[in-house]
């Protein structure tokens, strides 16, 4: 019987029943972030507290355990109120340690923090998030607190977009009637409407040439939409056989990705040499129907008569999605797709892993997901990667945990190839690449523990001595693959065979796959035994900085074998040199034979970068212009503290994206990154695209980060209607304003130009894009105001939304009245809200009186 106790106690005490675990649930614990002041105690510094409110029935005692938390910035480790301690872990995982100053918090009581961040706040963005508790006697487990709500801040700083300075923007911006606007988007090279309407009605269906089956996808596809958009009668057989209103015509003068649209008052008629042709050209007659068609079936839908010849500017156009910091689910890849198709994107760029996490099951490579596709409380990373960007102490959180399974990537493929659209796989390497080294280090430890040394080091991403110092651009200090393992190439060798496998499994092809190469921070390898003794017995390695070389150059070998093409962010092309003993990067002569495909982003204006993609086309390389200062969806729109996004590289609302010149960037560049007018000597001495390198310049990529991407809301608040900007220099044809040489008159036709494109996303694809797919979350401007007067006057980006008011000092709602002219009234709780046709509103406008 003793012996039986003994044994019951080892296993309580082993399982925690008997520890010190206090009777208090982290779920009642809510914590509130306030900013206080910026540039307090030290310019360049916040000053910003959390407060911590107790509502269970039971305190949290003053000591006991800590609360874990992520920041994009440093926090300094005192607290001005010397109740607590911050240190930081690893990346952008911080711990508060309470100290003798913190008083236990009963229920309904709060515990004030501050705390010091080392950057200024700019928006809701800057602030900590994903809080959890861990108690000491249990320190393997995070427990979620309660509510994170933010306190609104009303900063002072540079910049500073106003109400006044909106109406200001928005206020050249004219009322087109819609039946003059163009009603097919991206503006196709020729379009002209011929007078009359054609009627869809059932039934309805499109017809083939005998013979040319090359469109019967495309014909599905039609036949498709044109069911969900017109009511027929179920009993009878939908899309007869006998009656047709259209059909697709082969016709080989037309080029691959053109097409030629025809309707008139007796049918419909689509010209193509390929499926892919036929296929934009329907996308263009779905922008035809009207968008009230896609919220209710309709018995007939009238489309204008039009004569359309269209081709896309550029071949390649495209989007690219970070899942690796923030999961997002396989159907709303799905939903993501559909919106590139109608717009006629037509490659889908996956960033599938990362240092946060990896999304794709790859044969015999468990741990990848195992370990890495999951986040919880984890300081060592054997179990899960620890938590990032919020996604708190346990997998709960679907956003911060996930892969796609074989099963889901193939359906994606699919999908996407039955919409012309060819996904780009990207593979991090080798730095962001933490998940696949913490992975693999897992496998490592595994094997090694089962005595099976050799099968423990085959794949291998770090050296366990490794001694190296450095810190990545996201605080990471492990993070980067060590290329000097032979077990490096083994990995690489097997993630690439199994993502060739998948695509073939799928029937898709794969041209290409993308290997990452940003943001390699230095420090890394130089103590690590493995590329000590890589060095010494080879010569042309004179620094760990040469072993960028070595490693791309072996994984274009190892592509090649497989009969694919390498493609990189910039720095995988670059070589670093000295000009008068100052460190430069030029394009690397060694691999300009190979054509790599370069996806540039550094064009950040005043960092000497400004020419970068320029460089990298003149010297041969094939380059994606992906500029952060016009393409970055996760960049804020502007200036504002309820804005939210990352800013440093730009500030980019739709203008950024719709006004970006591919070939003369330097000439539409006309702020900093604050938003603020930019000194034109930036550009002197900047190198010129040259004519061969335009033939190089292979196309345009806009791209969403995922940092603060933490649910689908948020990505499509961020992409949608930028995407639309960047859809239309992707496709449609150089306009004049951007070769005009006279300034005062490329401005005045680029005014004209927009002001129409601002029209017809406000009074046709906003509405569109409100009813597609059950309606995309996308973003609502916030209003512009002004008072002069006695009177408020209020205008909105968007032609076609609605303006509603309150005078309350409660938010505008749908039942709010509608605004039509300027305001009387003296008060100061007035506010404004824009609404889209399905009663949705943006972000409220408080004006100041």
């Amino acid at each position: 019987m003793r012996h039986f106790l003994l044994i019951v106690m080892i296993c309580c005490l082993s399982t925690g029943i008997f520890a010190s675990v206090p009777n208090f649930n982290p779920h009642d614990l809510s914590v509130t972030w306030e900013v206080i002041k910026n540039d307090d105690p030290r310019p360049g510094q916040s000053h910003n507290a959390i407060t911590l409110t107790n509502h269970g029935k039971t305190a949290l005692p003053a000591s006991g355990w800590k609360i874990y938390f992520n920041s994009a910035r440093g926090v300094l480790k005192q607290t001005p109120t010397n109740n607590a301690e911050i240190d930081q872990i690893n990346g952008d995982l911080f711990s508060l340690t309470p100290t003798a100053g913190f008083t236990e918090i009963k229920p309904g009581q709060s515990e004030r923090i501050e705390f010091i961040d080392d950057d200024v706040v700019v928006n809701v963005t800057d602030g900590p998030e994903g809080f959890y508790l861990v108690w000491n006697d249990e320190p393997g487990k995070g427990h979620n607190l309660g509510e994170f709500s933010i306190k609104p801040f009303s900063p002072s700083y540079k910049g500073l977009i106003t109400p006044a300075m909106i109406y200001d923007q928005n206020k050249n911006i004219t009322d087109i009637p819609e039946e003059q606007l163009t009603k097919v988007f991206p503006t196709p090279v020729s379009y002209k409407e011929t007078g009359g309407y054609y009627t869809l009605k059932y039934p309805m269906g499109f017809s083939r040439e005998s013979g040319e089956k090359i469109f019967d996808n495309e014909l599905a596809y039609l036949n498709k939409f044109l069911e969900t958009v017109l009511i027929h009668d179920p009993k009878k057989e939908m899309l007869s056989n006998q009656i047709y209103g259209g059909s697709i015509m082969f016709d080989k003068r037309i080029s691959a990705d053109g097409y030629e649209l025809s309707v008139n008052n007796k049918g419909i008629n689509i010209s193509a040499s390929t499926s892919t042709g036929a296929f934009y050209a329907i996308q263009s007659l779905k922008t035809l129907v009207p968008a009230s068609a896609l919220a209710h079936a309709q018995k007939e839908i009238q489309i204008p008569c039009v004569e359309i010849k269209d081709e896309p500017r550029f071949g390649y156009r495209a989007f690219m999605l970070d899942v690796g910091r923030n999961f997002h689910s396989k159907e709303e890849i799905f939903r993501i797709l559909d919106v590139m198709a109608l717009y006629k994107l037509n490659v889908f760029h996956f960033h599938l892993t990362e240092d946060e996490g990896w999304r794709l099951e790859v044969p015999g490579l468990p741990e990848l997901t195992s370990i890495g596709a999951k986040r919880s409380h984890s300081l060592d990373s054997k179990e899960s990667l620890p938590a990032s960007h919020g996604s708190g102490g346990d997998e709960s959180n679907l956003h911060g945990s996930g892969y796609y399974t074989r099963a889901d990537y193939i359906e994606i493929l699919k999908y996407a190839q039955a919409r012309h659209i060819a996904v780009l796989p990207e593979i991090e390497t080798p730095g962001h690449a933490r998940a696949a080294v913490k992975a693999m280090l897992t496998r490592y430890n595994r094997l090694i523990a089962q005595g099976k040394k050799e099968e423990a080091e085959k794949y291998l991403l770090c050296d366990p001595n490794d001694k190296s110092v450095y810190s990545s651009a996201q605080a990471w200090s492990d993070n980067v693959i060590d290329v000097s393992l032979p077990s490096t190439y083994n990995f690489v060798t097997t993630v690439v065979d199994g993502i060739k496998g998948i695509y073939q499994e799928a029937g898709v092809p794969l041209t290409t796959i993308h290997f990452g190469g940003d943001e390699v921070p230095r420090g890394v390898w130089e103590k690590s035994p493995s590329y000590l003794s890589f060095k010494a017995t080879h010569p042309e390695i004179q620094s760990a900085g040469d072993m960028w070389y070595y490693y791309y150059g072996r994984v274009d070998e190892i592509l090649k074998a497989k009969g694919l093409k390498l493609a990189g962010w910039e720095e995988a092309p670059l070589r670093r040199t000295k000009v008068d003993g100052e460190p430069v990067y030029i394009p690397n002569p060694d691999f300009a034979p190979e054509h790599w495909q370069s996806e540039v982003w550094n064009n950040t204006l005043g960092d000497g970068n400004e020419d970068l993609a320029y460089k990298l086309a003149n010297g041969g390389y094939h380059v994606v212009l992906s500029p952060v200062s016009n393409f970055y969806l996760d960049m804020a729109h502007y200036k504002s503290f309820d804005e939210p996004g990352y800013y440093w590289g730009a500030f980019s609302d739709i203008d950024k994206f719709y006004s970006f010149i591919p070939f003369d960037y330097f000439k539409n560049s006309k702020v900093d990154r604050n938003g603020l007018p930019i000194d034109r000597k930036i550009f002197v001495g900047k190198q010129r695209l040259t004519d061969y390198g335009k033939s190089n310049i292979i196309g345009l990529q806009c791209a969403l980060w995922g940092e603060n991407i933490k649910s689908n809301e948020r990505l499509e608040y961020m992409l949608l209607p930028r995407m639309l900007g960047f859809a239309e220099r992707a496709w449609s044809q150089d306009p004049a304003w951007a070769t005009e040489p006279n300034v005062a008159k490329s401005d005045s036709l680029y005014q004209i130009s927009w002001v129409n494109f601002l029209n017809v996303l406000g009074k046709r694809e906003l509405p569109r894009l409100g009813y597609l797919d059950g309606g995309f979350n996308y973003r609502v401007p916030k209003p512009g105001v002004i008072f002069q007067g006695g009177k408020y006057s209020a205008n909105v980006q968007f032609p076609g939304l609605t303006i509603r008011y309150t005078t309350n000092g409660k938010d505008p709602d749908a039942k709010s009245p509608v605004y039509k002219d300027a305001v009387t009234y003296s008060g100061n709780d007035i506010r404004f809200r824009a609404f889209d046709n399905k009663g949705r509103g943006g972000n409220v406008t408080v004006p100041v009186n």
